[in-house]
């Protein structure tokens, strides 16, 4: 019996599985219990998936219609979020605002950062509360991942997830970002996107810089060439035989060699001053005065 090609949809719903999108929390918000789909015996709320891929199509068409990308700002300042946003914002063109949220950016017109954003994405309302007061001030609409226990007040698209996990946050933007490339026309319908999901997700700064670390080429150590007992000293000298350790002798000059240098009581080696010649002055003696003849 051939096995049923599984649609879009259904692809993308065991992605969300996968990634633990449909749990929820143990508390969950009054507005927020239509996405429930039921309650476990632990206590947590098990979140509708088929509701949340709806409303992943809906924040897509969102965002299409804003015929420039920059006035889209992704936002998030959860740490789990924050790589998933930089990369969504690279795909999709939207301006990312990765960390902590300085007050006044949608509403102080003095600040160097400020901005008036046609469209605003966040990770968690409850993180993310200071922009969302901000956005409501500037009426800017709002799109946002609400868990069971998230409060939907201003926010204008709650999206159902679980918005705790690094694999979930990462599922959620990738998903989202395929679909607004989908509806613009950059990846056709029924094609996969080459862009791997493990691209959004959250990264440990230590294991990253291990993984780098095992992954860089190792430079070769020529200084540790040296002869052992395969390679004797014969082969690493040149084609004329062994160098001879005697100097030649020098005209004019008497050899040291054999001779004991006397070392002083500091380390210091001991050896008698050089003869002065004739007329020579000493060093650290003034010169005797010429006799002028006024005496």
């Amino acid at each position: 019996m051939a096995t049923r090609v599984l649609s879009q949809k259904e692809e993308d719903i065991q992605m969300m599985l996968s990634a633990a999108v449909h749990l929820g929390a143990r508390n969950c918000d009054f507005q927020m219990e239509r996405y429930v789909y039921k309650r476990r015996s632990d206590g947590v709320h098990i979140i509708n998936l088929g509701k949340t891929w709806e409303k992943l199509r809906l924040a897509a068409r969102v965002i299409v219609a804003i015929e420039n990308p920059q006035d889209i700002i992704v936002q998030s300042a959860r740490p789990y979020g924050q790589r998933a946003v930089l990369k969504f914002a690279q795909y999709t063109g939207a301006s990312p605002i990765a960390g902590r949220h300085t007050p006044g950016t949608f509403t102080n017109q003095l600040q160097t950062s400020f901005s008036e954003p046609r469209l605003l994405i966040l990770t968690d309302p409850r993180t993310d509360h200071q922009p969302i007061k901000e956005s409501a001030l500037g009426n800017i609409p709002t799109i946002a991942f609400c868990d069971t226990d998230s409060s939907m007040r201003y926010v204008d698209i709650g999206i159902p997830a679980n918005n705790k996990g690094k694999l979930s946050i990462g599922c959620l933007f990738w998903l989202l970002a395929r679909m607004v490339l989908q509806m613009r026309g950059t990846i056709p319908l029924g094609r996969k996107w080459e862009v791997m999901v493990d691209l959004f997700f959250y990264r440990d700064p230590e294991e990253a810089k291990e993984q780098e670390e095992e992954e860089a080429p190792v430079a070769p150590d020529y200084g540790a060439m040296v002869p052992n007992d395969q390679w004797t000293t014969e082969q690493w000298m040149p084609d004329g035989g062994a160098v001879s350790s005697v100097e030649p002798p020098v005209t004019g000059v008497e050899s040291t060699a054999g001779q004991a240098v006397p070392v002083g009581a500091e380390g210091w080696d001991v050896a008698a001053a050089p003869p002065v010649e004739a007329g020579a002055v000493a060093p650290g003696v003034p010169p005797a005065a010429a006799p002028t003849g006024w005496e």
